[in-house]
């Protein structure tokens, strides 16, 4: 494994002083005593990390056990179903299909004994990384105490690799995975990945991209499985079950069959073979996500079907083996004509998905973004939540920073999912937050989760900058549970990632607890976003895709801007929502400053419920964005962090945030300049504005 401080994040078992806390689990763990499934491969891993945690950063090395010992301190790791007589507790009754897992610490008769009991061998897994985590931060024995059950079963990560190496939407180099059209032949990077991911509790990964273009259709063929068996094995040991992004146009395209009709009796008859197959080589084999019918990608509309039709037809595939099939619900037209106001590309998952309810099969999840445009830096709640009551489904985040900053800025985006997360639709008198309506407890779906697109490359820090590692390790825990706040998980992985002197740690969280507003107040206001370079999406174009096909409008004018989404007079988008959220996005004065834009078209003089208006508004926050940016490479200047965090890593931030203190000018001059040529009002202040 690559030792340096950037290439291990968050896992940097660093070597810890003499004296307590740490002197105490040098006595307490000094003897392991291991019950369990002893092949199991996942314990086996949880057993291996646990000794090496150990070793480096306690220096000693455990004694593993079988059983319990007379007498003496030792840790007991079990999972449920093995019994160990002595024991002062038994193992908690939870869902086993959650990995839940408990740590306790005993003291009685002179005798001191950790135990963590996991409901299955991943449940051990992450109670040892917690024990691990616990041990870096420096807390006593006591503290680490604790019964956990993820709130979601399914907790995944979306790959956008491609097979030659690329990346889509990547911006931490190329990919882990492969190079020039195959799998890699090394996968230890990718076993390292495993763990930083199992470190936060994901248990779910598709390892290319939704776009699935030629060579990664023959993935699910006889002559590559082996080699996405390989892949499958890594993760395996990890606990984390591997998902395949599938073409659903494959029996055409691999030049098998004439047609990829759904309701072909030669179709599915070959998915059936196909999912036969695939279960040979990976028993564990998780399922299908599938891109259908959306930006030019093939299904089942090209055949007179709908969702459903496709989406059940590989369900029942797969449904022997215990397969599932991820349906993505971005749908839309991409080749609107940006004349016609009343087409509107937000109202187009609802429209599509909605009148399908209750007709998908019981192993189909529908994965649905936060909002109903795509990964906006804000956008409303996509008001499907809520809306299928009889349908699976499951959150789909982007941790990559496609539109916020590219991770060449910062930008924390745990505060904007937990709001997401948050967000009551109000679909039942109670419990109706998108976090229950998402972990199926709402309407009790058999299946259920998260996923997210992953901001990793082959950039030696993970994440190309380093503090957007941030993300991936908040997007775990947020995931876990979603209860947890976003200044914690902040403060968790700063403590880990940087050592816990507050005069480093305390910084770094108030950095990323601000970087969010800061990125939004110098580009996107009251909830107007796509303000970018189109395709590429970095840096500022007002018009960029205002005159698009792509659906994507501000509709400026001399005299206001903003989309009219109202029901009397506008698309009628707001009308997707439950009440109350309907009449408050309807409404132009109920409506929250901060989406003001995305509901309503208003003139630059309206007043928010700030008292600013529209164009100071802009001004302002563009102005006072840009400052906050050079704020933040100020903050890390400080010799309080320069002269504590490692020179790498002090210099590989640094660099960033010098680009985004001048990028932030660039935006600020950009938009400024563009909404006071467009509507004459100069800004009070008497700032520079071109």
């Amino acid at each position: 494994m690559n030792d340096s401080t950037l290439y291990k994040a968050w896992l940097q078992d660093e070597r810890k002083p003499e004296g307590d806390p740490f002197d105490t689990y040098r006595r307490l763990l000094g003897r392991i005593v291991v019950k369990g499934e002893q092949h199991a491969r996942v314990l086996s891993t949880a057993v291996a990390e646990l000794i090496n945690g150990l070793q480096a950063m306690l220096g000693i090395q455990p004694e593993v056990l079988n059983e319990l010992p007379q007498e003496g301190s030792c840790l007991v790791l079990r999972t449920a179903a093995e019994p160990v007589s002595g024991l002062a507790h038994e193992v908690p009754r939870w869902d086993t299909g959650r990995d839940a897992f408990a740590l306790r610490w005993v003291s009685a008769d002179g005798t001191e004994r950790m135990e963590l009991d996991g409901t299955s061998a991943s449940g051990v897994l992450y109670g040892v990384f917690r024990l691990l985590f616990g041990i870096s931060r420096g807390w006593e024995p006591v503290r680490l105490v604790t019964e956990e059950q993820p709130a979601n079963q399914l907790r995944m990560i979306n790959q956008w690799d491609d097979a030659d190496g690329s990346i889509e939407r990547g911006y931490a180099g190329a990919s882990i995975f492969y190079r020039e059209g195959e799998i890699v032949r090394d996968l230890q990077r990718v076993r390292d990945y495993a763990r930083l991911l199992a470190s936060v509790g994901i248990n779910a990964i598709s390892i290319n991209n939704v776009n699935v273009h030629e060579r990664e259709t023959r993935w699910v063929t006889e002559e590559y499985l082996p080699e996405v068996a390989r892949v499958a094995e890594v993760f395996r040991d990890y606990g984390i079950a591997l998902f395949l992004s599938i073409n659903f146009a494959a029996p055409l395209s691999l030049g098998d069959l004439d047609t990829s009709d759904p309701l072909d009796e030669g179709v599915r008859q070959w998915w059936a073979e196909a999912a036969t197959r695939i279960y040979r080589h990976i028993p564990d084999f998780g399922g299908f996500v599938v891109k259908a019918d959306s930006e030019h990608r093939p299904g089942p509309f090209a055949y007179g079907r709908d969702h459903a039709d496709g989406a059940n037809m590989l369900a029942e595939a797969m449904a022997p083996f215990g397969g599932l099939v991820i349906w993505r619900c971005f749908v839309y037209n991409c080749m609107q004509d940006w004349r016609d106001r009343s087409t509107d590309r937000a109202r187009a998952a609802y429209d599509h998905f909605k009148p399908l309810d209750g007709r998908f099969h019981d192993n189909v999840l529908l994965q649905i973004k936060n909002g109903p445009m795509d990964f906006q830096v804000r956008e409303p709640v996509s008001p499907l939540f809520g809306a299928m009551q009889q349908t699976n489904q499951m959150i789909e985040f982007q941790i990559t920073q496609e539109y916020t900053g590219q991770q060449r800025h910062l930008c924390y985006l745990v505060p904007q999912w937990k709001q997401v997360l948050d967000f009551n639709t109000h679909a039942a008198d109670a419990g109706a937050e998108v976090k229950h309506v998402v972990d199926g407890s709402l309407f009790g779906m058999k299946y259920s989760g998260v996923a997210a697109v992953s901001n990793i490359g082959d950039d030696e820090s993970w994440t190309g900058h380093p503090l957007a590692q941030a993300n991936l390790y908040g997007y775990g825990r947020l995931t876990w549970d979603p209860e947890l706040s976003a200044e914690r998980i902040a403060e968790e992985w700063a403590d880990l990632t940087f050592g816990d002197h507050p005069e480093v740690t305390h910084p770094i969280r108030e950095m990323l607890m601000a970087s969010w507003s800061i990125y939004e107040n110098y580009t996107a206001p009251l909830g107007v976003g796509w303000m970018v370079v189109p395709h590429y999406h970095y840096g500022p174009d007002v018009d960029g895709y205002e005159y698009s096909r792509w659906g994507t409008y501000h509709f400026a004018d001399r005299d206001g801007m903003g989309v009219d989404r109202t029901i009397a007079k506008g698309t009628g988008y707001t009308s997707q929502y439950f009440s109350p959220n309907k009449e408050m996005y309807d409404s132009l004065e109920k409506c929250p400053d901060e989406l003001l834009l995305f509901f309503h078209h208003v003139p630059y003089s309206y007043r928010l419920h700030s008292g600013k208006t529209v164009i100071q508004h802009i001004y302002d926050t563009h102005f006072a964005g840009a400052e906050a940016a050079e704020e933040l490479m100020h903050t890390w200047a400080a010799p309080a962090l320069r002269d504590r965090v490692d020179p790498r890593r002090h210099a590989a931030v640094a660099n960033r945030l010098a680009e985004q203190a001048e990028h932030a000018k660039h935006w600020r001059d950009v938009v400024n300049t563009y909404f006071y040529r467009k509507s004459g009002v100069p800004d009070e202040r008497g700032r520079t504005i071109y």
